[in-house]
């Protein structure tokens, strides 16, 4: 029975090069930045405490009244709130 060919393996090597860390040369983030971060997360926050504890039909049911306009939102006030933190949250990741 005829013998198979053996391939030659081929040595693969790493380019060292290229696996070197490279620093990052940017400083620590702004304080815009962070407040704006902290300041959608809490936004969030407070849009929801708003809601439960003041727009609910029982405290603001009638026309003309204060907080109306939230309570016409309805389930969508959920949407808006964790939205806010969604994106405050998600500004978390580019902090440095």
């Amino acid at each position: 029975m005829p013998k198979s060919k053996v391939r030659k393996k081929t040595d693969y090597t790493v380019n060292s090069a290229s696996r070197t860390p490279v620093k990052v040369k940017a400083g620590p983030s702004g304080v815009v930045y962070q407040s704006v971060m902290f300041g959608l997360m809490l936004l969030g926050l407070v849009w929801l405490l708003v809601y439960y504890l003041g727009a609910s039909a029982s405290t603001y049911g009638g026309e003309g009244k204060f907080l109306n306009w939230m309570a016409d939102l309805g389930p969508w006030n959920m949407l808006i709130g964790f939205g806010f933190m969604v994106v405050g949250l998600l500004m978390t990741m580019g902090w440095r």
